[in-house]
């Protein structure tokens, strides 16, 4: 147990000294930890660098007792309740003090301490009961109970076969294994046998209360636990709700899993497409898309609409944040698709986060109270791995039941289709503990922390990019607005200038306003979109303000080589961006590193350092290519390339256009299943029907979905693949990742239907 006394007499020979010593002595012979502070300042130090603060003990004089120097007393309490609403403070004082104290204060107390009165042993009682109640409060429900379970050791005669980790200790290799993750991960470790936690695949117990409780903390009717991240949960709810040959609106910005769900279910999708902008960075669907014409009109436009398929969809799916950090306004999606569809599901893999800042009001799937609830039945899905903290695998699935709502027992059938009968315990309990750290204000302080320093590191790259501007000269840049409006008037102030606070609060400041230029999505509908501060897109030189490539530049990709052998690794890599996650686990000055790491970067291009110097494993792995040019020399033969193959501008097309489609994914897969596939390389792919998906990372979405057309050799897909190809032929060690393309010596190959197969199974 530890506790956090702030009082500035500890030190001094006062009475009220050495009744503060007096207690500090007594709380250490119970066994309590005591961190000691000498002002306010000090103890909000502590409270945000130590987690593990059990209690709080506050002198309210801190050395005065006059009408206004309660200041920094107030202002620590308030400091502690805006992060943790729980745990027990007790206010020292002497009893004449007693009418000092504001109501207000007394609200955020537990208990008093009269120094001079109270002895010290008797207060030392009170706080170890107090931190023991807030101890057994603090733990979810099923963390609570694995906890306690894992403590009793009793004698177990069921799976897992390691046996709390027992197994382990009879192999010198099971020994180390046991000694990296510990005895508690491995005790943790259980069965569905045992009766007391419940059971995940009927929701009883402990298993039970937690879903109860993150459903509360999400703001949700219903929240299904799932250990096998969010593409099972994908898998769940579409399995649910769309039969066969019924019609699904599919973001065509989804995740692999859609399609897997598609595979699965055999459903119709009817695609919704996102715009682009110069950047190839993804963009919303636009609000035009999903009015009930255009939404018919794609229907009628989908040639696997045939006679007897029924028109109205059944499901609509949207991907809600873009991987490029862009939100939809929820409210509005919904209100646009309400006429269309009864069930709209938001994948929100990477937006977890959302609910618990004010800075994303309406701007995800739960907003709002769940009791409002009107409409369509709302789905969303969480990797609590992604941007929360949970552990990896790990995922929630929210329901906010409404127009055509699947009965909690249909819906299972489906969830325990995908469900393991023996899930990993510590997986679900992060799932619980994630959802306790996010409830109350501890949420709101967590997000705020992460917003905190994405606005520094923006604001700090915007600065640095200004100065070498006014020199004439270039440095890297942050995808965000130049300029915001802020104060009385909305008076425009350059980004870089804004108050940070400003920024940290107002989402207007990241709403993508029609007509802005930086953000390339014209005329959007205001408060359409929003761009999540968290998700920073570092940009590179290269890419013009009226679109195409300007007359030099630095591919991205060679700038996150060069991060890389500094140690520093970012999520994700397109021509000219670099995604980074300022994530909850972020912590303060991080990004100093990146920073310096991005000078150097420019030191070094500027004087064209030799690559043996600056990336050396590179030289060495392919000398002939690599040995005797500098960094300059290899950013300007990869730039020559992209202008050349215009990689940029193929991208942004075949993400912005639909593909002939020739039947469903599921037909595909069934010509996959029998083998009626072949092999065909790259030259002659040209409208050939794919057996598989083709999905270029990044950006990590299908190109071209199983049932479809690759399309002529000089169309938007085969010449984009055809840039890529190029590409990794050229620059050996820069390959790009591509699912469903096999690289063979260079030459790219992709499964396709056999000529005389068709769509009949």
């Amino acid at each position: 147990m530890r506790a956090l006394m702030v009082d500035d007499e500890l030190p001094t020979p006062t009475a009220e000294g050495h009744a503060a010593r007096a207690l500090v002595q007594e709380l250490q012979g119970r066994a309590i930890d005591v961190v000691e502070a000498a002002s306010a300042e000090d103890g909000m130090s502590v409270v945000v660098s130590d987690s593990a603060i059990h209690a709080l003990l506050l002198d309210w004089t801190l050395g005065s007792n006059g009408e206004h120097d309660h200041e920094k007393a107030r202002a620590l309490l308030e400091f502690v309740r805006s992060r943790n609403d729980k745990v027990p403070i007790f206010l020292m004082a002497e009893r004449g003090a007693a009418s000092s104290i504001p109501i207000d204060v007394m609200e955020m107390v537990d208990e008093y301490v009269w120094t001079l009165e109270d002895t010290a042993a008797f207060v030392g009682g009170r706080v170890v009961a107090s931190i023991r109640r807030y101890l057994e409060v603090m733990m979810p429900p099923l963390a609570a109970a694995v906890m306690k379970f894992s403590q009793e050791y009793e004698y177990s005669w069921h799976t897992p076969g390691h046996t709390g980790g027992t197994a382990f200790l009879k192999s010198p290799v099971g020994r180390m294994f046991f000694d990296y993750f510990g005895e508690n991960l491995l005790r943790s470790d259980l069965s569905i046998s045992v009766g007391a936690l419940g059971s995940l695949l009927d929701h009883s117990g402990p298993m039970g209360a937690h879903e109860k409780y993150a459903a509360r903390v999400f703001g949700a009717h219903r929240t299904y636990s799932v250990t096998n991240g969010t593409s099972m949960s994908n898998r769940v709810i579409f399995m649910a709700a769309v039969a066969r040959d019924q019609i699904a609106l599919c973001d065509r910005n989804c995740h692999k899993s859609i399609e897997h769900s598609l595979v699965m279910t055999g459903g119709i999708p009817t695609y919704l497409v996102p715009v682009r902008n110069r950047y190839g960075i993804i963009g919303p669907i636009l609000p035009e898309r999903l009015t009930p014409e255009a939404i018919k009109a794609a229907i009628k436009a989908n040639p696997l609409v045939t006679k007897g398929i029924e028109t109205r969809p059944v499901h609509s799916i949207i991907t809600n944040s873009t991987y490029d950090g862009l939100c939809y306004n929820a409210r509005r999606v919904a209100e646009l698709l309400d006429p269309s569809v009864d069930r709209i599901h938001f994948d929100e893999a990477w937006y977890a986060y959302a609910r618990f800042n004010p800075l994303y009001r309406d701007r995800h799937a739960m907003y709002g109270d769940p009791k409002d609830h009107k409409g369509p039945t709302v789905f969303a899905t969480h990797s609590t791995h992604k941007l929360l903290a949970a552990l990896s695998q790990a995922s929630l699935l929210h329901i906010r039941d409404g127009r055509s709502p699947i009965p909690h027992a249909r819906f299972n059938e489906s969830y325990m289709m995908q469900a393991s009968t023996s899930p990993f315990y510590p997986i679900i309990v992060s799932n619980d503990v994630t959802a306790a750290m996010m409830d109350g204000p501890g949420g709101i302080a967590i997000t705020a922390e992460s917003i905190q320093e994405a606005v520094a590191f923006r604001q700090t790259m915007s600065r640095v990019h200004r100065e070498f501007a006014e020199k004439k000269d270039w440095f890297f840049d942050t995808w965000n607005a130049d300029k915001v409006k802020h104060g009385k008037g909305g008076k425009e102030v350059a980004f870089a200038d804004a108050p940070p606070d400003f920024l940290i609060r107002e989402p207007d400041a990241w709403v993508l306003h029609p007509g802005d230029t930086w953000h390339g999505f014209g005329n959007i509908e205001d408060g359409y979109c929003m761009l999540d501060p968290i998700k920073v897109s570092i940009l590179t030189p290269g890419v013009a303000t009226e679109g195409g490539l300007d007359k030099r530049g630095i591919p991205a990709t060679l700038v996150t080589a060069y991060l890389h052998r500094r140690g520093v690794e970012v999520e994700k890599t397109t021509d000219f961006t670099i995604l980074l996650l300022f994530s909850i686990g972020i912590t303060k000055g991080k990004w100093g590193t990146l920073l310096n790491a991005l000078l150097d970067f420019k030191r070094d291009y500027d004087t064209n350092s030799p690559l043996a110097e600056v990336l050396p494993e590179l030289a060495s792995g392919y000398p002939s290519v690599y040995g005797a040019i500098g960094l300059r020399d290899l950013a300007d033969q990869m730039f020559a390339m992209l202008k050349e193959t215009r990689q940029t501008h193929w991208l942004s097309e075949a993400f912005s256009t639909l593909p002939t489609i020739v039947m469903t994914p599921n037909a595909a897969y069934q010509h996959l299943v029998k083998d009626q596939i072949e092999h065909v390389p790259l030259d002659k792919l040209a409208n050939r029907v794919l057996a598989t998906s083709v999905v270029p990372y990044p950006p990590g979405i299908p190109m071209l979905m199983p049932g479809e057309a690759t399309g002529p050799a000089d169309g938007p897909y085969l010449s984009y693949l055809q840039a890529l190809a190029s590409w990794d032929r050229r620059f050996l060690g820069f390959g790009h990742d591509t699912h469903g393309v096999e690289n063979r010596d260079g030459v790219y190959h992709v499964q396709c239907l056999k000529a005389g197969a068709t769509g009949k199974t």
